[in-house]
């Protein structure tokens, strides 16, 4: 009754405005077209929205779930030697120099395990002369492989300063170690290369 024309015909033009072209922002004065939500109302959508998750056992089982494809995309790159789901210490291009440098020679150490059970059973044996030869061959053993391990880990290291110049070697020369350890045919990730292959 008191508002001016002009200020009429400015909220009509708003509300067709708005009408004809909802992308544009409404006009503060326009009406909004539908009734305000109580307060009650607008809360609970909002916590329906942010709780996807109804339950807490719902949220464990999708977490079991995610683990377990985890842990068998894990498995199927360590069979395949896939980078990308590897774990986090057979990751890069240094650790996997360091298991290719380890596959393609001849080690020692990882004939340790069957050297080890055939002087385990002579030792048994309740003959002396026996005994003593088995004796003498864990210490020959013994000898050969940390020999072994200082050529490879000297090599290693060598090969690494040259190839890797500017990138963190911590701990590949140990890693390389201990892969030489286990025996060829039972290492994770597995071998991606021939004897006598370079790496």
């Amino acid at each position: 009754m008191f508002r001016s024309r002009a200020k009429d015909e400015k909220a009509q033009a708003a509300v067709k405005a708005q009408e004809t072209d909802s992308s544009q922002p409404r006009h503060p004065e326009a009406r909004k077209g539908r009734p305000t939500p109580k307060r009650s109302q607008a809360q609970s959508q909002r916590r329906s929205v942010a709780n996807t998750s109804t339950t807490r056992k719902e949220a464990a089982k999708r977490q079991r779930a995610e683990r377990r494809t985890a842990m068998e995309r894990q498995r199927q790159a360590l069979a395949s030697g896939d980078e990308r789901y590897l774990p986090a210490r057979d990751k890069g291009p240094v650790r996997r120099f360091a298991r290719d440098f380890v596959d393609s020679r001849f080690n020692i150490a990882e004939f340790f395990l069957p050297m080890a059970v055939v002087i385990l059973v002579l030792s048994m044996v309740r003959v002396a002369s026996l005994q003593n030869v088995a004796l003498l061959l864990w210490l020959v053993v013994i000898v050969l492989i940390v020999l072994d391990s200082f050529v490879s880990a000297f090599r290693l290291k060598k090969q690494l300063a040259e190839r890797f110049a500017g990138e963190n070697r911590r701990g590949a020369v140990a890693y390389a170690l201990m892969r030489s350890l286990q025996m060829r045919r039972l290492r994770l990730p597995k071998p991606q290369v021939k004897r006598g292959e370079r790496p």
